[in-house]
């Protein structure tokens, strides 16, 4: 079978193509919202094994030999008209107007109580919240994955510091309620030539490409995306295993430079071992395609198989996430159908989509990590906690990526609400006061840090109503009363926390702010990238591209077979005569 599907995608290598208000919240049936999905999913059915002649050459020639026909490492000429568009190392997109405190670069929110103030008033959970609407823990898990692929923007160096402060008596990070504890927090790199006066406000630095373009798996800069590669045969390197590779050269990394840490496209990969277990994921899947290219066409070198094979991944990552992922979060027909590359399109990541509209899935976190076997029991290694998942690549060698997998597929994610879990909120990356953070906190600090404007702005800036009050929100009682303790007043409203306020538009799961945001930048991500697979693909294999899932991705690079469902985004619930729900374990106290 994998001999004809692979007749499909290689003999079809292509020429490359020249006022809203808030919904009432309604919760939909979980299998109506699955089915809404699935249906998105589908459109058009192709069969797998559609056999096409070898006689099609596998070429991908440019129109006018001045443009390469592979996608830049960086980013850099996917619109010839606009050649740094997305380009790794460019400031992000003002979206809305910046709100410095003074106008230019000082932290926004001067009258705003502080980060963690915040996070303790709104943002605490104190027991689970799973999600009603049949969404797993793979919602959360691949949004993480693209983000690590579309933006970064790390501390500057030196530290430019802001320090969060904590309140006394803070249960966590001041029991001995000293008020003299903080959060250590560096302010964003920016562009040093920005920041000179309210007209050129201080701007913001996205380290890596802003494009869908599987960056996450082959780097954003020559230096990474050769340590990367094998050079042999188009294949990327691994280690033992197919696992990812060590990063053996010192390269900059997340959690250090050593060699004991995993090497990725992104400096994130070790961040979690769920996210480690999609990069393995999709480097052995480039290494499949990189070896069905080599038997379809010998004559193909190291270079072009390697190239042809990045950009079959990078089109099954763009149509998995428009074609599952954003229809179960934003709801089936949020996006509407593509219509064709529009270079006038600008395509560039805003500021208030990287640092606060595309930071909410930090609410849809599980306490614990599922690792199963392939009969739903629990490996002998045993689960992990979300806690104990961070900067921990042995925990990922001791039992695989499958038991992880499973997991991703068999859990629901908790909800899209305000609330944060205490493994991200209190123990981000280590224990309270020695090196953990809250993430709810430095979400807030960091829309602060980028001059990102109140929610109440950023809502009249895209269309929305203003708020007046506090219950203008239409949230329920219990999280309007947690706001109104937190601020004294509703213009002060964080960004990122008025966005998980709002109550869920009737077909998805984030509220209509959010939902417009996001579109947007989704849309313009889409329909401004030349590479979208849509473009640059010939009939037969956009078909085959649109048809391939993450579960068949999952199936052909690991062990797991029908144990996995086809749309492993969502699962119905026991009710609706679905396979077995493993029920998540009780919050952590």
């Amino acid at each position: 079978m994998r001999r004809l599907l692979v007749c499909n995608l290689l003999t079809a290598l292509p020429l490359l193509a020249s006022g809203w208000a808030v919904a009432e919240n309604k919760t939909p049936d979980p299998t109506s919202l699955l089915q809404q999905a699935d249906a998105a999913a589908r459109d058009p059915l192709v069969s797998p094994v559609q056999r096409i002649e070898r006689s099609v050459l596998l070429q991908m020639p440019t129109t006018d030999g001045s443009q390469s026909p592979w996608p830049s490492i960086d980013g850099s000429n996917n619109d010839p008209a606009n050649p740094q568009e997305n380009m790794a190392g460019m400031p992000l997109r003002r979206r809305m107007a910046a709100a410095y405190a003074d106008g230019v670069a000082a932290m926004a929110g001067a009258d705003r109580p502080s980060a963690r103030q915040v996070s303790n008033l709104v943002h605490a959970q104190d027991q689970s919240r799973v999600n009603l609407r049949g969404a797993t823990d793979f919602l959360w898990q691949w949004g993480q994955f693209i983000d690590h692929d579309m933006d970064l923007s790390d501390g500057t160096n030196p530290p430019e510091l802001a320090a969060i402060a904590v309140p006394a008596g803070d249960p966590w990070f001041d029991p001995d309620g000293t008020g003299t504890q903080s959060i250590v927090f560096n302010r964003s790199i920016y562009d040093h030539d920005s920041g000179t006066g309210p007209d050129h406000p201080r701007e913001q630095i996205n380290e890596i490409t802003g494009w869908l373009d599987a960056s996450m798996v082959y780097g954003s800069d020559a230096d990474r995306a050769a340590a990367l590669r094998s050079f042999e045969g188009g294949r990327l390197a691994t280690s033992d295993g197919q696992m990812l590779p060590f990063n053996t050269t010192g390269l900059p990394n997340a959690g250090g430079s050593g060699s004991e840490l995993f090497l990725a496209g992104d400096v994130r990969a070790n961040e979690q071992v769920g996210l480690a277990a999609m990069h393995t994921l999709f480097v052995r899947e480039h290494n499949f395609w990189a070896g069905e290219l080599a038997l379809a066409d010998p004559t193909l070198d190291d270079e072009g198989l390697y190239q042809r094979a990045r950009m079959i991944v990078a089109g099954e990552i763009q149509a998995i996430t428009y074609r599952e992922f954003l229809p179960m979060l934003l709801g089936a027909n949020a996006i509407a159908p593509y219509q064709g590359y529009r270079p006038e399109m600008n395509a560039h990541i805003a500021n208030s989509f990287s640092t606060a509209g595309y930071r909410i899935g930090h609410s849809l976190l599980s306490p614990q990590l599922l690792r199963l076997n392939a009969d739903g029991t629990e490996v002998p290694q045993g689960h992990l906690s979300l806690r104990e998942a961070f900067f921990a690549p042995q925990r990922l060698q001791e039992a695989g990526i499958d038991p992880i997998l499973r997991g991703l597929a068999a859990q629901h994610c908790q909800d899209l609400d305000i609330y944060v879990i205490d493994d991200v909120r209190n123990f981000l990356f280590g224990q309270p006061g020695q090196g953990g953070f809250d993430l709810p906190a430095l979400n807030i600090q960091r829309g602060r840090d980028h001059g990102l404007p109140s929610f109440v702005e950023a809502r009249v800036a895209m269309g929305g109503k203003r708020l007046d009050d506090f219950t203008d929100i239409g949230a329920n009682a219990a999280v309007t009363q947690r706001l109104a303790q937190a601020y004294a007043d509703v213009s002060q409203m964080d960004l990122w926390t008025g966005l998980l306020a709002e109550p869920h538009a009737q077909d998805g799961m984030v509220g209509p702010t959010l939902k417009h945001l996001l579109s947007e930048q989704f849309t313009a991500l889409r329909d401004g990238d030349r590479f979208y697979y849509e473009n640059w693909a010939s009939p037969s294999l956009r078909e085959q591209i649109s048809s391939t899932r993450l579960a068949d991705v999952i199936r052909r690079n690991t062990d797991i077979g029908d144990e996995l469902p086809d749309l492993v985004f969502g699962v119905a619930s026991p009710s609706n005569g679905s396979r077995r729900q493993i029920v998540p374990t009780r919050l952590r106290d």
